[in-house]
């Protein structure tokens, strides 16, 4: 998957909004990327013969230090879309 190109904007607030979700919907890809990755990894290591309690204890830490990490990104990434949330929901409606 290559890097996606992300051009200026016109400087318009409305453009600045639609750049915000852009950023935050390519980080979301990434993170289902990045999920996915881990989901194969675990399926690899669950599916050695003789694998040892140890390495799936190693496998189950590394798997939640992860997912803590994801869960704070999405966090931050929810407060950036919830930004503009209601505004943008009455400039469309003309209610505020």
């Amino acid at each position: 998957m290559s890097m996606p190109v992300i051009t200026p904007g016109e400087g318009s607030r409305e453009q600045a909004i639609t750049d915000l979700i852009t950023s935050v919907a390519l980080q979301e890809t990434a993170l289902s990327h990045i999920l996915n990755a881990e989901g194969e990894k675990m399926q690899a290591i669950i599916a050695m013969p003789n694998v040892s309690p140890e390495k799936l204890l190693k496998l189950n830490r590394s798997v939640e230090r992860l997912i803590n990490a994801i869960t704070r990104l999405e966090m931050i990434l929810q407060a950036k879309l919830e930004l503009f949330a209601d505004e943008s929901f009455c400039n469309m409606h003309d209610c505020c």
